[in-house]
């Protein structure tokens, strides 16, 4: 199949795109890397009468590291945060996630603030937006405002993002944990997971959990994130116990949707073997460095 007919725009900055998306209001829809709307578009799950082609904004290609947080430009490539060096040493967590999206063909063009908007709950980027606290800064027609992950995330590829507006970049809080990681589950390389886990914790001087957050995709219409859980783990000692315990905590918290394709009950299982997974992967990374 082939788009409906629409006027193609190639705005040469942010005030030009702004503009053009004010102008057109609920009309246009703004292009980036184009592996979730294309598809849509020539599926004609999408019609919209004005495409905004933000490809000329290299200002919003960028990694900023400051002391309190990393600051990543809208437009920037899924393969550039699986392999810069600045997003390996200060958020490994998203750089190992970034790695596992899709085949290297969509890492190449997809990029963070497109997989934010589209808002897919079983895609990596949202939900380690969501585990690490991350916050959406976020251009339009009354200025700039910046809202967290968790609140920009509403339901299936629903999110707070008005008519008029464009996610110009996503920061992240420097992390307190040292040991992460990031387990998945899908049919297929390069599907989208049927779960997914992101953790992060660090251990204090006796070796304890200390600053647990973990998050889960692909069991609820967002990323889940479940601070109730973290805050019950903080200070028990990081051996299989907790482990075990913390896992079955996570499995009888989630209400994934039931289906005949992909029972509810299989979800909680492979929620639960993945949690395990994940934190025997961070201890293991742990006595390894």
């Amino acid at each position: 199949m082939k788009p409906a007919p629409f006027l193609y725009h190639r705005p040469a900055n942010l005030a030009d795109a702004l503009s053009l998306l004010r102008a057109h209001g609920s009309a246009a829809k703004p292009l980036a890397g184009g592996q979730s709307l294309g598809p849509m578009l020539n599926m004609r799950l999408a019609r919209p009468g004005h495409l905004v082609d933000l490809n000329d904004l290299i200002e919003l290609d960028s990694v900023r590291v400051t002391d309190s947080f990393v600051e990543i430009g809208a437009l920037t490539r899924h393969h550039r945060l699986a392999i810069a060096s600045e997003v390996r040493r200060s958020l490994p967590l998203l750089s190992a996630a970034a790695a596992t999206i899709g085949h290297y063909a969509i890492r190449q063009r997809g990029t963070i603030g497109g997989s934010l908007a589209h808002a897919d709950p079983a895609a990596q980027l949202p939900l380690i937006a969501v585990t690490l606290g991350a916050s959406l800064v976020i251009a339009g027609p009354e200025g700039t405002r910046e809202v967290a992950a968790s609140d920009f995330l509403q339901s299936i590829m629903t999110v707070d993002l008005r008519d008029g507006e464009l996610i110009t970049a996503l920061r992240f809080p420097l992390p307190v944990g040292g040991l992460w990681a990031f387990e998945y589950f899908s049919r297929r390389h390069g599907d989208f997971a049927l779960v997914s886990v992101a953790l992060s914790f660090a251990r204090d001087e006796e070796g304890k959990i200390d600053a647990l957050r973990i998050g889960l995709g692909g069991v609820e219409t967002v990323p889940l994130r479940l601070p109730e859980i973290e805050a019950r783990m903080q200070g028990r000692p990081a051996d299989e116990t907790t482990i075990r315990d913390l896992a079955a905590a996570v499995a009888a918290t989630i209400a994934p949707e039931d289906s005949e394709q992909v029972p509810a009950v299989y979800r909680r299982e492979l929620a639960e073997t993945l949690v395990v997974r994940a934190f025997q992967s961070a201890l293991n990374r742990e006595e390894g460095a």
